[in-house]
């Protein structure tokens, strides 16, 4: 058992290369903290081998912060990376991802959160796009594909603001570029996904990770890989066991 154990909601934050937009980071962390409608919160900050200053504001963060844990990779390992130890990590009922860069707004999680006991996953949904015209097209049609595949129905699988019920998060297979297909995971497990309008920000500082190729051509063949694994998953409940008896 860690510290997380001791709180009800637990936020993971993928960072590389962000040292200009921790500050306000910090400052939209710690006030959705004091003002989630569900309490108390903590922030697990994970370094994926950043090469500025990164590794050391974080630590600094974390002392000015008791609610806030910080990891560093020893190699960097990627958005999916974070999903997993995050998960295997956290001990807490709900855990929530959001981006570093803040282009999603922290406090939008309460939005989220207000259907957190009815579905496994509740996930945002860009209502408007403040991104370059490149970016906005090239994640359309990515959607549109891994949708022709997975059955989803999320249009927005691409946000990153998500709350998860951390019983269905644990049993997730987990792989790199699974990030992008969270939901269809939850679902093969029979939990209930629902998607909410949430604001959406321009970049203001840092620079983006993913162009083109990484968000249309490359998970393509991620895309065949779920559905062969949704046809074959095994899903199971144990009704009742005399193991504890």
């Amino acid at each position: 058992m860690n510290k997380t154990s001791q709180y009800q909601l637990s936020v993971l934050v993928p960072i590389f290369n962000e040292e200009e937009n921790l500050p306000r980071l910090e400052l939209k962390l710690k006030e959705f903290c004091e003002t989630s409608i569900v309490k108390p919160v903590c922030v697990m900050l994970f370094n994926d081998c950043s090469t500025d200053s990164g590794e050391k504001i974080i630590k600094e963060m974390c002392k000015r912060n008791d609610n806030f844990f910080y990891f560093n990779f020893k190699k960097n390992s990627g958005p999916s990376a974070v999903y997993k130890a995050g998960i295997e990590i956290c001990e807490s009922p709900y855990i929530g991802y959001i981006d570093a860069d803040l282009q999603t707004d922290p406090q939008d999680f309460n939005l989220l959160l207000q259907y957190r006991e009815d579905y496994a996953l509740v996930t945002g949904r860009r209502a408007k796009r403040n991104d370059n015209i490149i970016r906005v097209l090239s994640s359309r049609i990515g959607n549109a594909i891994r949708r022709s595949f997975t059955h989803d129905g999320i249009s927005d699988t691409g946000c990153p603001l998500k709350l998860m019920q951390a019983k269905y998060a644990k049993r997730i297979p987990l792989f790199t570029g699974m990030h992008r297909f969270i939901p269809a995971l939850i679902q093969m497990q029979g939990g209930k996904v629902k998607e909410v309008a949430v604001s959406h920000y321009p970049r203001i500082a840092g620079k983006a990770k993913f162009g083109v190729w990484n968000r249309l051509f490359g998970p393509l063949g991620d895309c065949f890989s779920v559905r062969w694994m949704r046809k074959r998953y095994i899903n199971y409940e144990i009704e009742s066991s005399n193991l504890d008896e």
